[in-house]
């Protein structure tokens, strides 16, 4: 018998919200969170807007002591502290630093590059020969697993403590690890979700690509645009998303409320073969998943009735809508809502599939389906293959059931989580 499990906590921290309140109520107004930055253009960059979360110097010490602040400089593990430490909370966990250790919770917690920036500050210290003024802090902000590491002495997790990295399919596939480790019955809650640190050392290299838009810089608000005709690139943006997934049993044992149950996914890679390549996504790797993931749901690909794509805003939009419609073989007016989190947020990176599986779970909660902003003109292919009044473009109630939420990264790379409303 494998365990089900449910969601009994979210946290988030993104460019148009920080806390839970704030981001559904801009994601149902459709507010951006993208705006101009001076260093960038400073830098010379090509795209000079992005999405960076507006934290305050009294908000970080509501996570972090005085003493783990000192010399701290890791946006992404401070979005990652925030957004875990919030959703720990809001399932009704205290966080105590002389709790007892709990090894029923554990956390797998992912990200792509951890405390570039503090990179940066050791790199050029010891290029100075001043190795001895580095800081007793500078590994655990700067090695993978440090976000992992610091939720997992924040909260006394005695548990599986990890970090996972998969580019983009991160924070997705760090749900689904999760997942598993609480149906087979080997935890009985795990902590999920990613982070991206933000800035030029982490989006330069895309500036480079020209994955980017450059097209925006004057109007920042609307440069993300996801299934649009004009999108001209993806906008860079950071942040957190973070999930506190238990046992429907232990959920059930102390009365905790429940956002939504998952009911299973899939992960798996095109292996940059057939067409795939290490940015470009091999199209019968992302269609298996999708299905795998339905079929390892126990669900019918008719069940399914809101999806949260992937969708950068870049020239592969029409391909994952095209992918979508044959993995579900549904298309038309009989395709599902969809929807891209990217046209306000921006493309976070290693935490786009988390923070976009919060905002995918609070649609299911609340019975809303977010808009797509910035994409008044539609693109023809996708046009010819999906209802245009599939893709909402102002905040629409009505009832919903199972939504998926599937995110492709660099490397060729899937992953793909089934939600269903818990009622």
């Amino acid at each position: 018998m494998k365990n089900r499990v449910v969601i009994t906590g979210l946290g988030v921290v993104a460019p148009n919200g920080v806390g839970i309140d704030a981001f559904s109520e801009a994601i149902k107004k459709g507010d951006s969170g993208i705006t101009f930055h001076q260093q960038l253009a400073d830098l010379k960059f090509s795209c000079c807007i992005g999405g960076i979360p507006k934290i305050s110097e009294e908000q970080k010490l509501n996570y972090l002591t005085p003493l783990q602040l000192r010399g701290f400089n890791s946006s992404g593990i401070l979005y990652g502290c925030m957004a875990g430490i919030d959703a720990w909370k809001d399932a009704g966990f205290t966080v105590d630093p002389n709790s007892e250790l709990d090894f029923d919770s554990g956390t797998v917690f992912g990200t792509g590059t951890s405390g570039v920036e503090k990179f940066r500050e050791a790199i050029y210290k010891l290029d100075e020969g001043d190795v001895k003024r580095l800081g007793s802090t500078v590994v655990v902000q700067t090695m993978a697993s440090g976000i992992s590491a610091f939720l997992g002495g924040i909260l006394g997790l005695g548990n599986q403590v990890t970090t996972n990295s998969s580019a983009c399919t991160t924070g997705t596939e760090a749900i689904l690890m999760g997942y598993e480790r609480i149906k087979s019955g080997q935890a009985k809650r795990m902590l999920v979700g990613s982070c991206s640190d933000d800035g030029p050392y982490i989006w330069g290299g895309f500036d480079a690509m020209r994955v980017m838009t450059y097209k925006h810089n004057n109007s920042p608000e609307q440069g993300s645009r996801p299934m649009s005709a004009t999108a001209s690139g993806f906008v860079p943006g950071s942040g957190s998303g973070a999930l506190v997934l238990e046992s429907l049993e232990s959920a059930l044992n102390r009365n905790a409320a429940i956002y939504a149950e998952v009911l299973g996914g899939h992960i798996n890679s095109g292996g940059q073969r057939e067409g795939g390549t290490m940015t470009a996504p091999n199209s019968d790797a992302v269609q298996r998943c999708i299905i795998q993931a339905v079929s390892n749901s126990n669900i019918s690909t008719n069940d399914i009735d809101a999806i949260n794509g992937h969708l950068t805003a870049t020239s592969k939009d029409s391909l994952e809508i095209e992918n979508w419609t044959k993995a579900l073989n549904r298309k038309g007016e009989n395709f599902p809502y969809i929807n891209s989190l990217k046209s306000m947020v921006g493309h976070c990176l290693a935490a786009s599939g988390s923070i976009e599986s919060v905002a995918t779970v609070l649609q299911l909660k609340e019975q809303f389906i977010f808009p797509n902003i910035n994409c008044e003109d539609l693109h023809d292919e996708i046009s010819e293959m999906i209802s245009e009044e599939k893709i909402v473009k102002e905040v629409l109630h009505t009832e919903l059931n199972i939504a998926a939420k599937a995110s492709f990264g660099f490397g060729d790379v899937n992953a793909c989580v089934i939600f269903k409303r818990y009622i």
